[in-house]
């Protein structure tokens, strides 16, 4: 998978600086800025890691990544959550994550054994650079905990582990984990390892819900057939690059020196490839804003702010020559049913 949301990487930020810590360092490298980062948006999967790699070298004791791991919101795992909450039980949930885990913000393996009288759920890492792996064990398990307990509140049944196994050698603050897994933690192991007792993992969720089951199932396989393209010309690493931020765009320069070249080559390749900065710019912001257009009630003063643009006016133009019509021509159009140019 070559794409993931940059949600994940938000909700790590937005965790460190609950803790005190300054990211923005790390985030100048790759010219990014947390205020600016566009929650919609994807990074490449490589890059993501990259950048974590980097993060965790700001973090002063490593048992910190617990805490900034269960910054990870439960709404932003999007139809996921709703394909967990219908089914029949915690069993078909976790069967769920294991077959829809490309849709979470895992850098692991997320795989499930069953056992006679306890099963775990199982988070297998390989391939972390040596730096980040403590940081995205500790970070990925106690997000992937943290859903779980989510479920368990919002559901009202027992979802909680009989105990814990993490894959790293027993640490001196090893007492930190049990208080915050509210389970006997072992260490060494080969993975980390949720065991549930299986009549909890049989009970039957409240919510359960066939049909809408189907629809959210429906959705998930959609956002796991759009994960697997993903680019590898400069245009589409530029286009991604643009697609992170929110209000005004980065120029050239920047984009550049996020990507690690110099601007000159940056505008050679490109035109190698048949296009220009401009135009990828000009792509990026027609993308936002018909997709703003099409599912927000944001009005168009709203929309033209959000894009970076100083009046209505400017944007308005800017979208006539885009798509041939008014924003507001364009909205009406696509809610009318008469077309359906985002789809």
């Amino acid at each position: 998978m070559g794409k993931r949301p940059v949600l994940g990487v938000i909700y790590i930020l937005q965790g460190m600086q609950k803790m005190g810590l300054d990211p923005s360092p790390v985030l100048e490298k790759y010219g990014l800025d947390l205020a600016t980062l566009d929650p919609a948006a994807e990074i490449d999967r490589a890059r993501e890691l990259q950048l974590l790699t980097d993060l965790a070298g700001c973090i002063r004791e490593p048992v910190a990544a617990l805490e900034i791991g269960a910054a990870y919101g439960l709404a932003g795992y999007g139809p996921l959550v709703m394909l967990f909450m219908t089914c029949d039980n915690a069993y078909q949930a976790m069967q769920a994550g294991v077959r829809y885990q490309a849709l979470t913000y895992l850098f692991g393996e997320l795989r499930f054994e069953p056992g006679a009288q306890q099963s775990a759920l199982v988070l297998r890492h390989s391939g972390l650079p040596e730096g980040a792996r403590r940081f995205r064990i500790d970070g990925e398990a106690a997000g992937t905990y943290k859903l779980i307990r989510d479920l368990q509140a919002g559901l009202g049944v027992d979802l909680h582990a009989e105990r814990v196994e993490m894959p790293y050698p027993r640490p001196p603050d090893a007492e930190r984990y049990e208080a915050y897994f509210h389970a006997p933690v072992t260490f060494g192991s080969d993975a980390v390892r949720f065991w549930i007792a299986n009549e909890h993992l049989a009970l039957r969720f409240p919510t359960a819900d066939p049909a809408a089951h189907r629809i959210y199932q429906a959705q998930c396989e959609q956002l796991l057939l759009a994960r697997k393209h993903s680019g590898g010309q400069l245009a589409d690493r530029v286009r991604e690059h643009l697609e992170l931020f929110s209000g005004d765009l980065p120029g050239a320069p920047q984009v550049a020196s996020a990507l690690g070249l110099a601007e000159r080559t940056l505008r050679r390749q490109l035109q190698e490839e048949g296009v220009s900065f401009r135009a990828l710019t000009e792509q990026v912001r027609f993308t936002k804003a018909a997709n703003l257009l099409q599912h927000s009630n944001e009005s168009i003063e709203q929309i033209a702010l959000s894009l970076g643009y100083a009046e209505p006016a400017s944007f308005i133009r800017a979208f006539q020559r885009w798509a041939g019509m008014t924003p507001a021509r364009y909205r009406r159009h696509y809610r009318s049913g008469d077309g359906r140019q985002g789809e």
